[in-house]
């Protein structure tokens, strides 16, 4: 086969987990697949790192800005379809939500999650609205839809009717290598969020539960790593009322090797999230052999299965009182060290890329519009 895959959406180090999740698809797809042919549609701002260094694996860089949306958009439904009639593509894998409303060949789209359709008041009004127009048609225009969750599987079919194939993330080995060398006492008196500043990330809770958790730890910090997002200015104005700015340290956006460092130094780690289609920096926080809590929510609590604490979302108690139970339990702590790698094994990328490649002989083989 003849497959591209629309990777205009990335713009590195500005779309959080879903450029995570395209680096390491495109990496394990290069070492299952040696036979079929990969064109990669880029922007012009892309670097040399995304593509795998591969014979059947190459770069069609477009004319275009990704962070200029708008141009985006109109290019990827405007000339992208041309681009793929003349590579003479047999099917088309768009990695990121949005697709050509017209292609000449059979399209399969990841939908990672419907946030949008669930909790529309987690949105801006002009993001709404292009989240509305733009997943929508990608979901009526796909031969087949690929997501990462049964959560977000189910969503899909009560919101559009429509079935998708689940293909769960997967977990670098660098996380399990970390568990490996990590001992009880290898650890640096900081609790770890890997998280966008979002508002569905219910990081205010968190700021709360760490204040009243700091009461009886002062020596421990909060380290909240992650793209600002567009509610970092209400969690920075609460962490100066509740006279933090010591204690929480907000990262900004960083790179992956930073990333992998604060996980290999963090003696806990907590996602408080109250929305996610997988919920990545969790279960590379299990692989890592942290010690770690999340809200008692799907996907979060079946990725966990157990080796997690987990609280009700909207209690600052409830977190409270599991920021003390990690930090102080020690029989805990070591149960979770040894429960975390080993719930995590099962998420593996060469797993994610060989369900999107049967998706795609699938796709290939029926028509278009079918």
């Amino acid at each position: 086969m003849r497959i591209g895959i629309n990777a205009l959406y990335l713009i590195p180090g500005g779309v959080g987990g879903t450029e995570i999740f395209l680096r390491n698809l495109l990496t394990s797809l290069s070492r299952i697949d040696r036979t079929n042919e990969y064109v990669i549609y880029t922007d012009s701002g892309t670097g040399t790192g995304l593509i795998p260094d591969a014979p059947n694996f190459k770069q069609s860089r477009q004319p275009i800005n990704a962070k200029l949306r708008p141009v985006r958009i109109l290019w990827e439904q405007l000339a992208l379809p041309f681009a793929i009639r003349s590579d003479k593509l047999d099917v088309l894998l768009n990695a990121g939500f949005t697709s050509p409303s017209w292609a000449s060949c059979p399209q399969v789209t990841y939908i990672h999650d419907l946030q949008y359709k669930c909790h529309p008041e987690y949105f801006r009004p002009l993001d709404l609205l292009f989240w509305k127009l733009l997943v929508g048609s990608s979901i009526r225009n796909s031969t087949r839809l690929v997501t990462l969750s049964t959560a977000a599987q189910r969503d899909i079919q009560r919101f559009f009717n429509r079935s998708a194939a689940v293909a769960p993330l997967g977990v670098e080995q660098l996380f399990f290598d970390m568990a490996a060398q990590r001992k009880s006492n290898d650890t640096q008196p900081y609790i770890l969020c890997v998280s966008t500043l979002h508002p569905h990330k219910n990081i205010e809770l968190l700021i709360q539960a760490y204040a009243e958790f700091r009461n009886h730890h002062p020596e421990i910090n909060l380290v909240l790593a992650g793209m600002r997002g567009f509610n970092a200015q209400p969690v920075e104005q609460l962490i100066q009322q509740l006279d933090l700015s010591q204690h929480v340290r907000i990262t900004g956006w960083i790179s992956r090797e930073e990333i992998y460092s604060l996980y290999a130094g963090a003696s806990s780690f907590v996602f408080p999230s109250l929305f996610e289609g997988f919920g990545i920096p969790l279960v590379e926080a299990l692989a890592a052999g942290i010690p770690s809590i999340c809200a008692d929510l799907e996907p979060m609590k079946s990725n966990a299965q157990g080796a997690a604490l987990t609280f009700d979302a909207t209690s600052r108690e409830a977190l409270t009182q599991c920021l003390l139970t990690i930090t102080e339990d020690q029989e805990l702590r070591a149960r979770l060290r040894a429960e975390g790698p080993r719930q995590a094994q099962q998420f593996r990328w060469e797993r994610t890329a060989a369900v999107t490649l049967h998706e795609l002989t699938i796709a290939a083989d029926l028509p278009v519009g079918s």
